[in-house]
């Protein structure tokens, strides 16, 4: 039996039986007294377990009656490799949880995950000085606003906006209801269907300046309709795809890209020199610009003609910087 196993028996009994004696922990675990005082310890130090000696009973119980269906203890569902890949993926949460709007509820948790790692070989303060994420697309907003929408989120509640639109330079007021969060390149967006504009949007978090909580419940919109309106087209821009790209990569070029997801739905294939060529649907083509000029003279536009247009004024207006 584990020192976790065990350390889980010890609750389950005091749960099921209400008061235990020494001796029957004992017994049942086929431990010593010295054992058994040492995970008493443990589960009361590390794991916050109100266990209390009563000396009319003649045995341990919970401090409070009902403490035994209330405490939970989760850290003692976790082996070690189970504890070790839940301080990683904390870790991973924590850079993304810019605003601090999962940290403060999930600290306690990652106390307990914590204590239990603190008697293993590998310590949660070695496993996170041994990752590093960086975002290098990340804007360094505060976002401020954060738990607002997550209360609408999960409420169903319309939320009533300040969004400044960096795109338009003009900020506006509008109610919204929320349909779900995205986390797309290193910035959080809020997918709403918008009250003012009649239709499906997404907004920057970081460009909501002040959000409140209506009264009012959400439209709900089906799965298939945000799938259509969002996910069928390249990018955060919204609205069913309207125009099909195609693009061709150097072989150098390819070694990256090709193990890249530009695209859901994309098709892709090499020729017979080498060269990558990628195919996806789109349907505004500002942010596909900037992602293609990226890669400099290592793609070109097959099609279509108004995006190989675009991209070909974008490079003119660039290189005019440098004419001199």
């Amino acid at each position: 039996m584990s020192d976790m196993e065990r350390l889980h028996r010890i609750k389950y009994m005091i749960q099921s039986r209400g008061c235990v004696p020494i001796e029957d922990f004992m017994t049942s675990l086929e431990i010593s007294r010295a054992t058994f005082k040492r995970d008493l310890d443990y589960l009361r130090d590390r794991m916050n377990a109100p266990i209390v000696y009563d000396r009319s009973m003649g045995g341990y119980r919970f401090d409070k009656p009902n403490a035994g269906g209330k405490i939970e203890l989760p850290g003692l569902w976790f082996s070690e490799k189970e504890a070790t890949a839940l301080v990683l993926m904390q870790h991973l949460l924590a850079n993304l949880d810019t605003s601090g709007l999962l940290s403060p509820h999930i600290a306690p948790l990652m106390d307990i995950v914590d204590g239990i790692l603190g008697q293993s070989e590998v310590s949660a303060k070695e496993l996170r000085k041994r990752i590093k994420v960086f975002g290098m697309s990340a804007r360094k907003n505060v976002l401020e606003n954060f738990e607002e929408v997550g209360v609408s989120l999960l409420k169903r509640q319309r939320l009533q906006l300040s969004y400044y639109s960096k795109g338009k330079n003009e900020l506006t007021e509008r109610a919204v209801s929320p349909q779900r969060l995205i986390f797309y390149r290193d910035n959080w967006y809020l997918d709403a269907y918008c009250h003012l504009r009649k239709g499906l949007r997404s907004f920057a978090m970081d460009g909501i300046r002040k959000a409140h909580v209506l009264e009012d419940k959400t439209t709900e919109v089906s799965e298939k309709e945000l799938h259509e309106n969002f996910a069928e087209s390249y990018g955060i821009f919204s609205g069913k795809a309207t125009q099909r790209a195609k693009l061709r990569f150097t072989p150098e070029k390819a070694r990256w890209v090709s193990a890249e997801t530009w695209h859901g739905q994309q098709v892709s294939s090499f020729d017979k020199d080498g060269n990558y060529v990628l195919e996806f649907d789109y349907n505004q083509n500002p942010e596909l610009v900037m992602e293609i000029m990226k890669h400099g003279d290592g793609v070109e536009v097959i099609g279509p003609a108004s995006l190989k247009s675009k991209v070909r004024a974008e490079l003119e207006k660039a290189l005019k910087k440098y004419a001199s």
